[in-house]
């Protein structure tokens, strides 16, 4: 290793969650010196041993580990930098645990390693009674410790710190005057080097300016750890933009700048590509301005040979595809899992993830291939909506593994760019949405005798037009990604993109739904045309100051899509995790056109075949439950009625009625006369089967519910789906396009009607927010009211 004045550039394993595998971080070590890259730093905060049990020794086992990985990082040319956190219960005073922290850095030395780092980073101010009469100050404790250990090892080249102060925002009251920080600077040894994260936890941008004082402060110039792609702290966000935001001539005033990325290891390509390019302007001093490091330019360099990466046939845990004949023939037999909409909201949180391990040095695992476990556990029994050729059809683009293009690639990018920063796709994807939704009154039901001009009303469906194109390139592209070859990519990627896949099938169906269908009355200041809202290259965390956290406003592109609809503050109903079983098959929610009505009378047929109670008349009469179940709504209130179709065809609905109580008024005056005249109550033929004539009674019986319901609980819903959907998802996404429809037009609440022996369809609902309204003699005779406020 070189002296301690080198630039140290390169990779810290710092984030909240699973640390990597070794086979990942051997790969990270490969990245790493291709790219020239020189220093890795381990620092998960869930390894056991390194935070929380930061006591205990490595067994024999992972003491062989963790050696092996030391020596594959000096094989590489790179500082292997381990580092401890002990702040969290350590008692600075007491000399057992000062002698545990060298018995544990010891070892790690013994393995080979030579440059270490104690982090006192995300804890508490507070000392001990013991500690506070020992020493005049939580810095005081901290440097002495800090400057033994340093002592204890013998001054390694490399030693790092971690202050308690680590960014501007928690200097306290400022770099300059903080008594931590002052402290810190004047009695911590000169050869030990302070992390800083600059101006904030996540900083947007490092100046010169603002590192010259923390220099002064510190009495050395700081290390950075950087945590600009760093996203421990939003499960629903993922940084796969470009190092930038860091200008090369920064150098001056640094010991060195560690990247800290995205907890899933496949998300750090570019970022650490681009952090390589960065680096090697930093080195080579001299150049003009056209040769100084540019972000696009790195970018392109980066989505090239990622597109190289994409291309490789790998599993999770980076292991090469198995090639056993066998399970080629497996996955060519390809079959749609036997589950429900409902079923499938009892799957584990998170399943679609990389090896599972309890500790960071864990042995590496290769999970299940989620779509051939798909491919294995699929039921003979499900609902059949094709023919045999179409199945098949259906089966070989199921089987096929294929890179992404190149746009793909950009998309991905773009919808996934950086914490402060929009890409271009992701940016004009809001501000048409936003420009859709504030000029909506052009398309609405014309009730006041005004127009708007054709003009506008072109811009509208224009600006509509390439909104809906880009939810289909980012359905087009969920598909892609589940279809990969690289199967590591779908692993870490999967959450994220099928996330926004389902926001945007919300988003989609919406602004189809908006033409023609919105009212056009004034809104009240509490409607959802008047939430705040936002657009633009910047983020939504940006609201709340020029220099918020990214974390202020959580869910990224998703989320702030999911804010501009009229229920986007209801989170319930957009953040579930993901399905265990990934599905590329392409959905699609749009509003009802008559021609559906064939398709969602046979869908409903279909579904309630198995119901004893209506068996009977549903042979008599084809049409019966049909007109039983969606019949009024189509006819008299189609515009709150929603399809939703796959590939082959349609899959399911939801229908909505957003005034229950005139509603009722206009199907006692005409539809339900005609249905009495369609179904006589007694029938010819019928005098001995008892279930039909029960079932026929529902056309000639009083449907009643109480005030007491309908003042809170104006509109009524309901959800058909078919249950052999594979992805259950977008069952929650089709009721959730329909509340944000009956939401727009100033429903309050929404109720519906359950069996209450249908327990999953109750659970179903429960998590949506819905709960039990009416009980006892006030419940109405098919069963449970299930109902929630909008």
């Amino acid at each position: 290793m070189e002296g301690r004045h080198e630039f140290l550039c390169g990779v810290v394993e710092g984030f909240y969650g699973r640390p990597w595998s070794m086979e990942q971080r051997k790969v990270l070590f490969q990245w790493m010196q291709m790219w020239g890259l020189n220093t890795y730093l381990y620092g998960p905060k869930d390894d056991l041993k390194h935070r929380l049990l930061w006591r205990e020794v490595y067994s024999a086992e992972e003491e062989a580990q963790l050696k092996a990985l030391v020596c594959e990082a000096e094989s590489r040319g790179l500082t292997f930098v381990y580092a401890l956190s002990p702040g969290q219960d350590i008692v600075f005073s007491s000399s057992c645990d000062l002698t545990l922290i060298k018995r544990k850095l010891r070892q790690v030395s013994d393995l080979g390693c030579q440059a270490f780092a104690l982090l006192f980073d995300d804890i508490d101010h507070s000392m001990c009674q013991s500690d506070t009469e020992a020493f005049s100050s939580f810095a005081h404790a901290q440097v002495t410790v800090a400057n033994e250990i340093f002592r204890f090892l013998g001054e390694p080249p490399v030693f790092l710190f971690c202050p308690t102060e680590y960014c501007s925002s928690l200097c306290t009251p400022s770099v300059s005057k903080s008594p931590y920080m002052l402290m810190i600077g004047e009695d911590l040894l000169p050869g030990i080097s302070v992390i800083w994260t600059g101006n904030k936890v996540i900083s947007r941008e490092l100046s010169a300016e603002s590192l010259a004082e923390v220099q002064m402060v510190l009495r050395r110039p700081p290390l950075i750890w950087d945590n600009l792609h760093a996203n421990d702290y939003d499960s629903r966000r993922v940084f796969l933009g470009p190092f930038k935001g860091r200008p090369p001539g920064l150098r001056s005033h640094l010991r060195g700048l560690l990247l800290n990325p995205n907890c899933e290891f496949e998300a750090n390509f570019i970022p650490l590509h681009t952090l390589g390019s960065w680096h090697k302007e930093v080195k080579e001093e001299g150049k003009g301005d056209e040769e100084a490091y540019r972000v696009d330019r790195a970018l392109s360099a980066a989505l090239q040979d990622w597109m190289k990466e994409l291309s490789l046939p790998l599993q999770p845990g980076r292991q090469l595809r198995p090639t056993d004949p066998k399970l080629s023939k497996l996955s060519v037999k390809s079959k749609s899992s036997d589950s429900s909409d409902i079923q499938c909201e009892a799957q584990p949180k998170c399943p679609i993830t990389s090896s599972q391990s309890t500790g960071a040095l864990a042995s590496d695992e290769i999970p299940e291939d989620p779509v051939m476990s798909q491919d294995l556990k699929a039921g003979e029994n499900q609902v059949s909506r094709s023919t045999s050729h179409e199945k098949s059809s259906r089966r070989g683009l199921c089987s096929g593994r294929a890179p992404l293009s190149e746009a793909q690639v950009r998309l991905l990018v773009g919808l996934y760019y950086l914490p402060h920063e929009h890409g271009p796709p992701a940016q004009n994807l809001l501000q048409d949405l936003t420009w859709l939704k504030a000029n909506c009154h052009c398309v609405s039901v014309n009730r006041n005798g005004k127009k708007a001009s054709p003009q506008k009303v072109e811009e509208w469906r224009a600006r509509a037009g390439r909104f809906l194109a880009v939810c289909d390139d980012v359905a087009i592209l969920h598909s892609a990604v589940v279809n990969s070859i690289n199967r590591a990519v779908l692993y870490d990627l999967y959450p994220y993109i099928w996330d926004l896949r389902n926001t945007l099938l919300v988003a989609k169906a919406f602004i189809c739904w908006l033409e023609g269908r919105i009212l056009s009355e004034g809104f009240p200041l509490d409607s959802w045309k008047n939430c705040f809202h936002w657009c633009g290259a910047s983020s939504g965390a940006e609201l709340h100051g020029v220099e918020a956290e990214p974390w202020v406003f959580k869910g990224g592109l998703s989320g702030e899509v999911q804010m501009l609809l009229p229920v986007g503050t209801s989170s319930e109903l957009f953040s579930h995790p993901p399905p265990l079983f990934p599905t590329s098959r392409l959905y699609n929610i749009r509003p009802f056109q008559q021609k559906d009505k064939v398709e969602l009378y046979r869908m409903v047929h279909q579904l309630h075949q198995r119901g004893k109670a209506s068996q009977d008349a549903a042979i008599s009469h084809p049409d019966f439950i049909g007109d039983r179940c969606l019949g009024a709504s189509l006819a008299l209130c189609p515009e709150y009625s929603l399809v939703l179709e796959d590939e082959l065809g349609v899959c399911g609905c939801a229908v909505g009625i957003l005034d229950l109580r005139s509603f009722a008024k206009r199907c006692q005056a005409t539809w339900l006369p005609a249905m009495r005249d369609k179904y006589p109550s007694r029938p010819h033929g019928a005098s001995g089967h008892t279930a039909t004539k029960e079932a026929l009674q529902f056309f000639h019986e009083e449907h009643d519910y109480p005030d007491s319901l309908l003042y809170h609980f104006p509109s009524q819903l309901r959800l058909e789906a078919l249950p052999d959907l594979v992805d259950c998802s977008v069952s929650r996404s089709l009721l959730t396009a329909l509340l944000t429809a009956l939401k727009a037009n100033g429903s309050q609440g929404v109720f519906c009607e359950v069996q209450p022996t249908d327990g999953l369809r109750m659970e179903f609902l429960t998590k949506l927010g819905f709960l039990e309204i009416l009980r006892g003699e006030a419940q109405p005779r098919e069963g449970v009211v299930l109902g929630r406020l909008l």
